[in-house]
Parts: structure tokens; sequence; C-alpha cells
């Protein structure tokens, strides 16, 4: 019997979902979660990693981030009420990355706390992780979305 619905190369279902609106914001914005949570216990302080640390206000917004993102995907009710939003909500993400990321290049040398007086941006892999998220969301939010079954 043949097989039903698309015929998919091996491997490449989950890497194309990563780039959509949707994938963004459960892909991405999981790894933005981890990396909140890791920061509250890991990479909170200078002294360890003075390169890339994350200090409490990156985790919070980071943790905060991920969390509001994964329940719009997730959540019974949110998902469908904001389903017809999501390239926008990615693009409003990707636009607010790349401010923070061309802003963390802007006060890279100042000392902590260089961020509205709450946070630290080390330049330059915090801008550049900043530019990698903006550059993912508009990417996703940019594709052309696959048609839907009726």
């Amino acid at each position: 019997m043949p097989p039903r619905g698309p015929i998919r190369r091996p491997g490449t279902a989950p890497v194309g979902r990563a780039f959509t609106p949707k994938g963004f914001l459960t892909y991405g914005e999981a790894i933005l979660l981890i990396l909140g949570i890791i920061g509250f216990f890991a990479l909170n302080s200078a002294t360890a990693t003075p390169a890339f640390y994350l200090d409490n206000g990156e985790n919070v917004a980071h943790t905060g981030l991920g969390i509001i993102a994964l329940a719009i995907v997730f959540v019974p009710g949110l998902n469908t009420t904001f389903a017809p939003y999501y390239r926008w909500i990615v693009i409003l993400l990707g636009v607010v990355a790349l401010v923070f990321a061309v802003y963390g290049f802007y006060v890279g040398g100042n000392p902590a706390p260089n961020t509205f007086g709450i946070s630290n941006l080390e330049s330059p892999l915090d801008d550049i992780l900043h530019l990698v998220v903006g550059a993912w969301a508009l990417y996703a939010a940019g594709r052309p979305q696959p048609m839907m079954a009726r």
C-alpha cells in the first residue's frame, strides 16, 4: 500500500518546521526558555564566564518570553486565539532581538549594567546571539506558508 500524506526525505521535517512562525515559537522559544533557566543556575557569573554570562534581567526576559511563546502554541484556547497572529508575533520578536543586538554592540564596552540599568549585554557574544535569533525569526516569518488542507 502506498504511503499516505506528503512524501518527505528522511530527516528533513523537523528542520523545515523550525523555519516557520509556529516552528520558531516552538523551537526557538524552547531554546530561549532553556537558556533562561540555565542562566539562573550556571551562566550567571561574570567571573566564571566573562565573555558570555546571563544576568538575572536577561534570565527573566528569556524565561518569560519562552513561557509565553510556548503557551500561545500549546495551551488550548490560546493557540487557536493566537494562531492567526503567529507570523506577526515572530516578526515582533525578530525586530526586538535585532534592536537588542544593535544596542548591545553600541553599549558593549560600558560597565555593567549597561542596558537600561537593569541588565548587561556582553559584546560580542550576547549581540551575536541576538542577531542569530532575530535573523531566524524574520526568516521564519518571511517564508511562504504551506497550503492548509481542507
